[in-house]
């Protein structure tokens, strides 16, 4: 601890003391846990005063903390990140003589099927204008600036990224790329809308979560069905007590068909690439943080798929989910439904129930003497079905733009969902109940945007890494971001506040 502070003193930068602030918090955090969980009956005198002095300097560093990591970027950026500060205060919308405001200029990153959808979307909204497109194969690149009247169009995704005229961009390329790009986008200032996953690796989501949050950016994680009509109406009879107080929460998921054995292969698993969204979808349902997870997976359609590692061998998955106040969620997938594209939510109050159907095409039905019900099959396809909450999630980003006001999807739902369904993997090959906090107790910072998998480190004996509950280690090892910076008010008001109700 000494030589951190002293290291401190040292450094340069004075976003060094947001980073000694986070040595120091996490270390008297991992003590404090060390005293805690090895505490014998009879303790030493001198061991008392560790532990109230470790106590002490905790709620110290607490205070400390809170006040400088909140405090706007602005104010102990290094010197790499001025220009990212520069840009980000520049989206602040400017009116003109005749009280009109600048558009908010937006590239977008991947030319396939969803960067055409999000594109397609910032087209339509008010005070966004798309400047500039980028694909590796440039042909796409091309196809979709001639189509949406976008003037510039790349190759390479950093020459969007570092494009003077671009206030914000949309990352739509695969999934391995998105940590290095959101970084990229941090570090020269524009705000950034990401498809999920944040990133593959959880230390790099915390990495690059924190990277937006330091230099004053933006950032909003694509889950879309947060934003279908079917499931906000859901949502709004569990906050409105349409049902009464919730009792159990239930969602499907059924693909239409299997997807080919090279997409299952490397994918990450069943949980990963597809329960995600549902277990993402429970969180926003009951609308409390999960405490713990059971799940079991099996192969029932795609018989070629058992010989993959963990997960990748299911077709098939179940879990359930458990929440505060002894509310359950149950949630089953599965890769192929001959009946279509199935998906659904179920919720059971203490005063009834309210459920979704699918989604057709359309609403005729036929009947027949061997038959009776709808003409057409639901959608067969994500983006037929949820091609509205695609629009809809795009827009409320453009709206978050344009008024500066907080993004609905925060890089802590990414994260969220991320551990959620690694959580679920990690049940699913131990057979047992796993904790949440569980799998945020595999990652240690050595500052905010440098995290390893303690997995992968020496740096703390097996005994004694730290344990928690899930949003509270989250939390720790997240910085505040951007909105919750400015929602703290100054230095100064944030101190008063603090010291006076210590």
């Amino acid at each position: 601890l000494q030589n951190i502070i002293a290291r401190a003193a040292l450094m340069p930068s004075a976003m060094s003391i947001s980073h000694t602030c986070f040595f120091i918090s996490h270390y008297t955090n991992v003590h404090r846990r060390k005293v805690r969980r090895h505490r014998r009956k009879i303790i030493t005198t001198k061991e008392a005063s560790l532990l109230i002095i470790t106590r002490n300097m905790a709620r110290f560093v607490f205070i400390v903390t809170s006040l400088l990591l909140s405090t706007p970027a602005t104010a102990f950026a290094p010197s790499n990140l001025q220009h990212a500060q520069a840009k980000s205060t520049s989206l602040r919308m400017t009116a003109g003589e005749s009280g009109a405001r600048d558009p908010v200029k937006v590239g977008v990153i991947g030319c396939g099927r969803i960067g055409i959808v999000h594109l397609g979307a910032i087209n339509k909204a008010p005070g966004v204008v798309p400047v500039i497109v980028s694909n590796p194969t440039v042909s796409k690149a091309e196809d979709a600036a001639k189509k949406y009247g976008v003037a510039k169009f790349t190759s390479d995704a950093m020459e969007v990224i570092t494009d003077p005229e671009v206030d914000a961009v949309w990352i739509c390329s695969p999934s391995q790329f998105h940590a290095d790009q959101i970084k990229a986008c941090a570090a020269n200032g524009k705000h950034v809308f990401c498809e999920k996953p944040i990133a593959t690796d959880l230390a790099e989501t915390v990495e690059a979560i924190n990277a937006c949050n330091e230099a004053g950016v933006k950032l909003m994680i694509g889950l879309q069905r947060r934003f279908d009509p079917n499931f906000l109406r859901v949502r709004r009879a569990i906050e409105e007590k349409e049902v009464g107080d919730t009792i159990i929460v239930k969602t499907c998921s059924r693909d239409p068909a299997p997807p080919p054995y090279e997409y299952v292969k490397g994918g990450g698993g069943i949980f990963n690439d597809m329960a995600v969204h549902d277990l993402d979808m429970t969180r926003f349902l009951v609308g409390d943080d999960p405490i713990e997870i059971l799940a079991v997976g099996s192969c029932h359609i795609d018989k070629s798929i058992e010989d993959l590692p963990g997960s990748e061998a299911f077709d098939t998955a179940s879990c359930i989910v458990r929440y505060p106040n002894g509310v359950n969620a149950m949630v089953d997938v599965c890769r192929q439904s001959s009946y279509g594209y199935d998906q659904r939510a179920e919720v059971l109050g203490t005063k009834g129930m309210i459920a979704t159907d699918n989604v057709y095409p359309n609403t005729a039905k036929i009947y027949k003497n061997d038959y009776t019900g709808n003409a057409d099959m639901p959608f067969d396809f994500f983006l037929s079905r949820y091609f509205e909450a695609y629009v809809t999630e795009t827009e409320a980003f453009c709206k978050s733009l344009v008024e500066d006001t907080p993004v609905p999807c925060t890089g802590i739902d990414g994260l969220v969902a991320l551990v959620m369904s690694l959580a679920a993997d990690k049940s699913a090959a131990e057979n047992r109940w796993v904790k949440f906090s569980e799998i945020i107790d595999q990652v240690y910072c050595t500052s905010p945007t440098e995290c390893v998998l303690l997995a992968e480190s020496d740096l703390f004996p097996a005994g004694f890494k730290p344990t928690g509950d899930l949003i509270t280690d989250a939390n720790d090892l997240i910085l505040p971001d951007v909105d919750k910076q400015k929602e703290a008010g100054t230095f100064f008001d944030r101190f008063k506040k603090l010291v006076g109700s210590a």
